[in-house]
């Protein structure tokens, strides 16, 4: 048969089916869809296809079936058949769709089962070469996978560089009045190597971001102080500075800072200082010891 346009596809169409609740002496019962007359639909008793018509198995009009002789409920079975109502369609053959028949993005969540997820089995630990799969927003959230070691490295981060110094043997003069760079010459440690704890005594993280910097020191000696300053110099100019001034003179005296600090460029350094004031312009001292006086700043997670 030639056609005008797209040939039907006949092979996945289905006519709609109502199955009847068998009521003891009953012979009227309802259909779901209105009919012009019995020939819309065929009546199927006991697996058996009846003869439609006045004076045969069944009549029908509208929504009203009537049969010629009453059913039993538990022993006789039937349904119809719409014969002018195609609104189905049967299952396509197994394999017989691919991915040409789907439009981009066409499958939902919806018809999705969560069972993809929660149905594999729960790993307790992951191998560096285990792959994760992520949506990329540069891409259109095209799908992406990434190795658990690439995904790991790119997430949180570490507080390094990092270092700790102190000034562990022989004290330092501290010149009445006179910013004076503490010269830590001992490392705890220093992650990064980017602490210079043998000539300039000078911290270069070398990596741009948001710091904390700490300085401690516990000033000694025969005259008494008066004002203990503690400056944080960076790239040789002072940057920010703790200032305690004493109610009372003293011999001793402990200073101790904590600063934010920015770093905004590779090349920028940081160093110590400590400056006092005392009553007769006489001298202090760093007093050396691991415990009395110390350097240190890491890189905060931002």
């Amino acid at each position: 048969m030639a056609y005008l346009g797209n040939v039907p596809a006949r092979s996945f169409i289905s006519f709609e089916r109502q199955v009847f609740t068998i009521v003891n002496s009953q012979t009227a019962y309802t259909l779901s869809h209105s009919v012009t007359n019995e020939n819309d639909i065929r009546l199927v008793v006991n697996n058996v296809v009846q003869e439609p018509g006045s004076g045969k198995a069944y009549t029908a009009s509208g929504t009203t079936l009537t049969l010629s002789a009453a059913l039993v409920n538990g022993t006789d079975e039937m349904y119809c058949v719409f014969l002018g109502r195609a609104v189905g369609t049967v299952n396509a053959p197994a394999g017989s769709v691919d991915t040409a028949q789907l439009a981009s993005e066409a499958v939902t969540d919806a018809k999705v089962a969560s069972s993809i997820i929660t149905g594999q089995t729960a790993e307790t630990s992951i191998a560096s070469d285990d792959l994760v799969l992520l949506s990329d927003t540069s891409a259109s959230g095209a799908l992406k996978k990434m190795t658990r070691a690439n995904f790991v490295s790119g997430v949180g981060g570490t507080n390094t560089p990092a270092f700790y110094a102190n000034r562990t043997s022989g004290n330092q003069s501290l010149s009445h009045d006179t910013a004076t760079k503490i010269q830590f010459n001992v490392e705890t440690f220093d992650t990064d190597g980017t602490y210079d704890h043998t000539t300039n005594y000078r911290w270069t993280p070398g990596v741009v971001g948001k710091y904390i910097i700490g300085v401690g020191w516990w000033a000694i000696g025969n005259d008494y102080g008066r004002t203990f300053n503690c400056y944080i110099y960076k790239n040789g100019s002072q940057h920010i500075a703790g200032i305690s001034r004493l109610g009372s003179n003293t011999p001793r005296f402990w200073m101790t800072q904590v600063f934010p600090i920015d770093v905004t460029s590779t090349s920028d350094y940081f160093e110590a200082y400590a400056k006092l004031e005392t009553n007769d312009s006489n001298a202090m001292e760093i007093h050396a010891g691991s415990f009395s006086n110390y350097f240190y700043g890491y890189k905060l997670l931002t």
